[in-house]
């Protein structure tokens, strides 16, 4: 499986507070890698950093071989790196004041360049695609947890990223709702989508993940199939959070 995106060495900071301490990580095409962890071990830093959102203090990312942050990365156009990475955050992060497909079409016409009407056609299909066809004149206020959360998956996929970045997109949901949200990167997982997933959602991981990575301190401790990781953990602080997990029902 040819890597598509790799962390060499990635460490980051913020002010005295080491995030990410020297982590290595390997996402092949077409794969689904869950990265799991307890809060605050770097999990949503890893995804704002690969998207560019916030510089790296040392190591390398490299996007099908070519750096795209860190030392050896030269001078890199992030607006066209993000038209090969989508992102989607836990907050919905829609604007409050316009319509969903001007939420959804509006970083495409605005930061690419594409012409409305093509904007549009595409946001009407991926919009009925995933069940909110009747939804592109409301307002996020108007609509569900679970209807925002699906109309931003449809944002990041507007300029067909070929990795989706998705950081705890089920957390700011009530229980019912996270059904279909996991519906919709089941989905995506099926038809072959390259996605790196920050959750909490433990069996979901094990499902969908073709690697789990548990990050402890800023680094990858361990990472492999789910049946290996939940099954047979090598890290005894791999075990130690799994039987938490497991004592908390969420497992």
């Amino acid at each position: 499986m040819a890597v598509k995106l790799e962390l060499d060495g990635v460490e980051k900071s913020f002010g005295d507070k080491r995030v990410l301490n020297g982590l290595d990580l390997r996402v092949g095409e077409h794969e689904v890698v869950c990265l799991i962890g307890p809060s605050g071990c770097g999990k949503s830093t890893i995804l704002r950093c690969i998207d560019l959102l916030d510089p790296i203090d040392a190591g390398t990312i490299a996007l099908d071989g070519v750096a795209i942050a860190g030392p050896s990365a030269g001078r890199v156009e992030a607006n066209e790196v993000r038209r090969r990475i989508g992102i989607v955050f836990q907050s919905f992060n829609l604007f409050p004041h316009l319509n969903v497909l001007d939420n959804v079409t509006l970083g495409p016409r605005r930061a690419h360049g594409v012409d409305r009407a093509a904007a549009e056609s595409r946001a009407r299909e991926l919009l009925a695609r995933f069940g909110l066809g009747d939804k592109a004149d409301d307002f996020p206020n108007k609509m569900s947890g679970g209807q925002n959360q699906r109309a931003a998956i449809v944002r990041a996929l507007m300029v067909e990223p070929e990795i989706l970045l998705l950081d705890e997109v089920t957390s700011a949901l009530d229980p019912e709702l996270v059904g279909e949200v996991l519906g919709v990167i089941r989905e995506l997982s099926d038809q072959g989508l390259t996605m790196v997933l920050a959750t909490h959602e433990m069996g979901f991981a094990r499902d969908v993940a073709t690697t789990v990575a548990f990050l402890d301190k800023g680094r990858v401790l361990e990472a492999g199939p789910p049946a290996q990781l939940f099954g047979d953990p090598a890290e005894e602080r791999t075990r130690q959070f799994l039987r938490r997990v497991s004592e908390a029902g969420r497992l």
